[in-house]
């Protein structure tokens, strides 16, 4: 049978027995203990009566009876997907939720994520509910994960995690700045005694990406009423290559200019652009309580970790710099990263009052360096250059104090009114360090420039917050939840917003649920103050930062909060106790969103502006003379977009006597973006706008705009099946050679099969091997039409033959082993 036909007719067989399952009879009572027991449902999908902290605080919330809506995932489920990293692992348990898969220059060594087709930064991550620092490597080249500086979640092992409680609600008015598409609250384990320890290996079924990690987990008891818990985890992963061919290395002038090319071993495929960055990640995690005394505990956070990767960039040819490189070369752009983020807190009662004062400092710093590469000009120049640079280094700091406080007032209402109130300041400091002399001498190192002198420089931003939230029951069965929040940043002044919830109980197993809301997101340090060259063998673009006078010169004057306003419709049902569904429809409107520009060209465009020539030289930076397309790319508030979309989950358990337990799950997402307003035209690079349309296609359609999750996770004896049907919608982006012609990039509709079979040995041992992408299916390739136009160009962006901005990656089916020992 063909891949796809028995691809299908999976997706399809479970969908009919998840549906037809919806319809049987209840479980019996025993078989609803059992239920109450399990672990999450196969769409990783955790039991709604868990008890949450996200989106509320009032104690004791069921994620069954939130007036917002909230997903649960438990360790278990994210380690049944097989990943390395906890940020694939997400993505494969929300349909909201995607993942970058591939990245250009450093952004594929800090791969990010996107929740409802926002931005990365438009996500609040939380840990133990406290604001998480973002990274340092910002992403700058286009596509849809550009800009993105938001937490880096592999920082955060998944053996020391207890549970996540995802908000996919705007939480600005709750919890501050970038809470417009949602919440991430990531709950760390706080066992004081025994643990486990896990390895896992994988690869892909076509090559590359080998992968090994190992993780253990262990709590001590340090004295009487404390518990630690500390995680130690380790992975490496390894290249991947699925590029093409680099048009320029079969162009027969190349081929009868350059003397015994065709001999270098691995031609004509060289050029190894297009994979996995190949990355070694060292964390610990350490969660640790005291309590005091019967009303007060003493609390901490500590989670630190190290990153060394390596990615290929473009191959250059052995007529750069024959000197030294007789068969050409295959720069690489590493990156040592260390992160480190520290809490400490006490919690307790004081009065009628719960009060909770923390301050968490949270910093990244991002060593780039370039390998295997050469400074072509300090080369001609002197007869010398180094083969490895430093090209600088971008340092991120966070540090944020917190002091709330709520209580319990009565005032008649069915149950006490919940009142909370808090206060918080926070301070940002961001910096680029210059890089060595010989890495940013005239053009600088081959691959990637060092920082200049002009674009190094430390930033400071402090922020100012007061929060107002009140909830409760006016009646029985309507819960009423209100928050306001007062905000005033150093650099911007004040913002102010609020969200009103409500759920009303119409019956014991059905309810409705709604929010309005408005939000903000004030830029990152990072999006306004970066500046950079980004160069490849036959182009070189300037990152301009908003802030500068080069940015003036094209009419770009810094950048301002975007500012948004939240919708959202939910009704739960819960018709048996095995059975639960919620659907929640919702629309998001930003202003002033912002985002990266297109390709801005002052020459080897299909029209250019005198304003960006301007602009380099007032940046003063020094272009590569060799290389035929020049240009910029900048941030700027140049948008206007709306998101519409609906979120629909169902879950259902059911027991089947000597037959076992099968938990059946449908989770789908659908999400349409549209740009409702291009904000900025500036005169002075007319005719060129600052959005082109591949810009546009990034945001609007890159993602796809429907996704299903169909689950089932099968239970019996000592055995697990997990099988999940993941089905992702179309998505198309638009590019073009020069911006003259665009063509469309499309992925057809997929249906990624995922499967585990785990069996457990005895009480302490257990071992699973699983696949993700079963049956190895890739995306489209790119548009024939436009691979010409770059192979007629003799374009190294020919290379590129398969879209990065699939969903589920270029790389094909991963495959993997696992082996679990609980003490």
């Amino acid at each position: 049978m063909h891949k796809t036909t028995l691809k299908i007719g999976v997706a399809a067989v479970l969908s009919t027995l998840a549906f037809g399952a919806a319809s049987a009879y209840a479980a019996p009572a025993e078989a609803e203990a059992e239920v109450a027991a399990a672990a999450v449902a196969p769409t990783e999908v955790a039991a709604t009566a868990s008890v949450i902290v996200t989106g509320t605080r009032s104690s004791g919330m069921k994620a069954e009876n939130s007036a917002s809506p909230i997903q649960v995932l438990d360790a278990a489920s994210l380690q049944r997907t097989g990943q390395p990293d906890l940020i694939q692992a997400l993505a494969q348990n929300l349909p909201s939720f995607t993942a970058q898969a591939f990245g250009g220059d450093t952004a594929n060594l800090t791969l990010s994520a996107r929740l409802r087709g926002l931005s990365p930064n438009n996500t609040l991550v939380l840990i133990n509910g406290k604001r998480r620092h973002g990274t340092a490597n910002l992403a700058v080249l286009g596509g849809p994960y550009q800009g993105g500086a938001a937490a880096d979640l592999n920082y955060i092992p998944v053996a020391a995690i207890d549970h996540i409680e995802v908000l996919q609600d705007g939480a600005a008015a709750q919890y501050g700045s970038d809470a417009i598409a949602g919440v991430i609250n990531i709950i760390l384990k706080s066992n004081n005694r025994g643990g486990n320890a896990t390895v896992t290996g994988g690869g892909y079924w076509d090559g590359g990406g080998r992968s090994a990690s190992g993780a253990v987990n262990f709590g001590v008891e340090p004295f009487e009423n404390a518990y630690l818990s500390v995680t130690v985890d380790s992975k490496y992963h390894g290249h991947s290559d699925r590029g093409g061919i680099d048009p320029r290395l079969v162009d027969p002038r190349n081929v009868a200019n350059i003397p015994g090319m065709t001999q270098i071993s691995g031609y004509p495929y060289l050029n190894k652009i297009q994979g996995d960055a190949a990355y070694h990640l060292n964390v610990l995690a350490a969660n640790f309580g005291w309590d005091i005394d019967a009303n007060s505990q003493l609390y901490s956070i500590l989670t630190a970790g190290r990153k060394e990767a390596s990615a290929y960039e473009n191959y250059r040819l052995p007529n750069r710099v024959p000197g030294l490189y007789p068969q050409g070369f295959s720069p690489k752009e590493a990156i040592k990263q260390d992160d480190v983020a520290l809490t400490i807190g006490v919690k307790g009662k004081l009065a009628d009052w719960n009060t909770d004062i923390s301050t968490t400092y949270g910093r990244d710093k991002s060593r780039i360096g370039v390998e295997d590469s050469v400074n072509a000009s300090l080369f001609a120049d002197t007869g010398a250059s180094p083969t490895e640079f430093s090209a600088g280094a971008f340092v991120a700091t966070q540090t944020t104090t917190t002091l709330e406080a709520s209580r319990e007032i009565e005032v008649g209402w069915s149950k006490p009114l919940t009142f909370a109130t808090g206060l918080e300041y926070r301070v940002d400091q961001y910096e680029i360090q210059a890089g060595d002399p010989a890495s940013r001498y005239k053009e600088g190192s081959q691959s990637y420039p060092g920082f200049s002198l002009t674009d190094a420089g430390k930033h400071r931003r402090t922020n100012k917050a007061a929060y107002v939230n009140v909830a409760g029951n006016p009646v029985k069965d309507l819960t009423v939840d209100l928050a306001g929040r007062y905000e005033h940043f150093s650099d911007f002044g004040s913002a102010r917003v609020g969200k009103l919830t409500s759920r009303y109980e119409m019956t014991p197993t059905a309810a409705v649920r709604g929010t309005i809301s408005n939000g903000f997101r004030a830029p990152t340090l990072a999006e306004s103050y970066y500046s950079a060259t980004n160069v490849g063998p036959t182009s070189a673009f300037v990152q301009l930062a908003p802030n500068s006078p080069g940015a003036r010169l094209v009419g770009v004057n810094g950048l301002k909060p975007e500012k948004s306003n939240n919708l959202s419709f939910g009704l739960v049902f819960n018709p048996a106790s095995n059975l639960n569904v919620t659907v929640d429809v919702y629309q998001i409107k930003i202003r002033d969103r912002i985002v990266g520009s297109g390709a801005l060209y002052g020459s080897g465009g299909a029209i250019n502006s005198p304003a960006v020539v301007s602009a380099i030289l007032a940046n003063g930076n020094v272009l590569d003379s060799t290389v035929s397309q020049t240009g910029i790319n900048i941030f700027s508030n140049a948008v206007n977009t709306r998101s519409r979309g609906m979120e629909f989950v169902a879950t259902l358990n059911e027991s089947y006597g000597t037959y076992g337990r099968v938990d059946w799950s449908i989770a789908a997402n659908y999400n349409k973006v549209e740009v409702t307003q291009i904000n900025q035209a500036p005169t002075q690079l007319m005719p060129q706008t600052l959005l082109d349309k591949t810009a546009i296609s990034n945001l609007e359609t890159a993602s796809p705009k429907m996704r299903v999750n169909l689950g089932a996770l099968w239970k019996i004896g000592n055995w697990t099946v997990n099988l999940r049907e993941a089905i992702y919608g179309k998505s198309n982006n638009y590019d073009s050679e020069d911006g003259a012609v665009y063509h469309k990039n499309e992925i057809k509709m997929r249906a990624i099969t995922d499967l585990e079979v785990g069996y457990k040995i005895d009480n302490a041992w257990s071992v699973a091997v699983g696949a993700n992408n079963l049956f190895n299916l890739y995306p489209n390739g790119i548009n024939p039409a436009l691979l010409a136009d770059q192979r007629a160009a003799l374009d190294n962006a020919a290379v590129t033959v398969l879209p990065s901005f699939s969903p589920f990656g270029i790389n094909g089916g991963y495959y993997y082993a696992r082996a679990n020992y609980k003490f």
